[in-house]
């Protein structure tokens, strides 16, 4: 099973990436927000964390295809993963319905917010009670997702885990934990360089009194 992929970006249309990797070209498929993340890559190196599939439905005689969806991190991958095996949702569904950046979404889910989860392409009424009832519990992590983070190289992940590290740090001194993730957030967006947990609080606490 292929679950990465390395090569030059040479195409990019609504739902699909180009990677080339001699000899060979791959197809893959993107959802949206992987598609927004990709736009200023084309004719550079990118690194995909696919998924396999096989589209069809042998039940019926129809030609079975083997596809091939990819995502910049594997966190996002994994959300991915777990969107799809909600009941009525499925792989080509996902694909439609991520409109929006992971944390978003996973912010609505968690919050069990119905009304936003209903304005993803393809998402009815129940099928969004279905997603909230399943995956509301286990959101915590894509919700801390942030932006400038996103990404697996080492040093992503391991801000990434800076991230969620503070946020619990910040809810035990009394935030609310939607306050504590737009604390982090504004910390993360200054731009400013964070090594370690005491370095990201300084950072936190920095960037709420200069409000």
């Amino acid at each position: 099973m292929i679950t990465k992929l390395t090569g030059q970006l040479t195409e990019l249309g609504e739902d699909i990436a180009v990677l080339h990797i001699a000899p060979f070209h791959y197809e893959v498929l993107v959802p949206d927000f992987t598609r927004r993340q990709l736009q200023l890559k084309i004719d550079q190196d990118v690194e995909l964390h696919t998924i396999q599939y096989i589209d069809g439905n042998v039940q019926k005689g129809g030609r079975m295809t083997p596809r091939m969806i990819g995502f910049n991190s594997i966190v996002e991958r994994e959300f991915f993963e777990m969107f799809c095996s909600v009941d009525g949702v499925g792989v080509k569904k996902a694909l439609r319905a991520m409109v929006r950046p992971v944390p978003d979404v996973a912010r609505a889910i968690e919050e069990q917010d119905v009304n936003t989860l209903k304005t993803l392409p393809g998402i009815g009424a129940a099928t969004a009670e279905r997603i909230v009832a399943k995956l509301r519990r286990k959101m915590a992590k894509f919700a801390l997702l942030i932006p400038a983070l996103e990404g697996e190289s080492a040093a992503s992940v391991s801000q990434h885990s800076l991230a969620e590290e503070v946020c619990q740090i910040l809810i035990s001194l009394g935030h609310p934990e939607a306050e504590a993730r737009n604390m982090i957030t504004a910390a993360v967006e200054s731009g400013k360089k964070i090594k370690d947990v005491e370095s990201f609080l300084q950072l936190v606490y920095e960037q709420r009194t200069a409000e």
